[in-house]
């Protein structure tokens, strides 16, 4: 028997073992450099906003679905808005259901479930619009999208025109503001990506 077969065996378990290992260590480097690139994507899609640190916060969770696919950002921006959006209609009616609320805060109040309510809808019509945007009336499309998305930021800024006059109870006011403020924020941020779709 030939002394030298179990260290022929030992050289070949380890030529597989160190081939598997760099194998699985190149690809692990090219998820991360894919993970890098996808994220650095979103970073320069978001230059074009108003908000580009917002932008870059809410949006880097989605990098490895987005890509470097500037409709499938555009759409991800929508879907977070659209949950910032439903996450402060649920504060403001819960605010609107409050005791010893004043006259003109309980009315400032349904006003801005009222508004916050339109902007969901039109945030859900915008979302559904971005489904359907090949084809020949691509412009015509997105510009239905864009004119809802602008429409959701109006509601919203309605919303906090009701909360201007100083008389109105701090506490409240502020806790809308913060919730209104968010939102608006993540509003114009997807309005501007959508925006640049239109460049591409």
């Amino acid at each position: 028997m030939d002394s030298c077969l179990p260290s022929k065996l030992l050289y070949f378990y380890c030529l597989v073992a160190t081939t598997i290992i760099t194998i699985t260590c190149s690809a692990t480097k090219i998820q991360i450099l894919h993970q890098q690139a996808n994220t650095q994507f979103i970073k320069t899609s978001c230059q074009v906003t108003l908000y580009p640190k917002l932008c870059m916060d809410t949006l880097s969770p989605y990098a490895s679905s987005v890509q470097k696919n500037p409709t499938k950002l555009a759409n991800a921006a929508l879907i977070v808005t659209l949950k910032a959006a439903q996450s402060t209609l649920d504060a403001v009616l819960k605010l609107s259901k409050m005791n010893n609320l004043a006259p003109r805060e309980a009315r400032a109040i349904t006003d801005c479930v009222e508004n916050t309510r339109d902007s969901v809808d039109e945030l859900r019509q915008s979302l559904a619009a971005m489904k359907n945007l090949e084809g020949p009336e691509f412009e015509k499309k997105i510009n239905n999208v864009m004119t809802w998305v602008s429409a959701a930021l109006t509601d919203e800024d309605t919303c906090m025109d009701g909360f201007e006059e100083n008389a109105m109870n701090g506490k409240i006011k502020g806790t809308i503001r913060n919730y209104i403020v968010n939102v608006a924020q993540l509003t114009s941020n997807a309005l501007g990506l959508i925006k640049n779709l239109s460049s591409f």
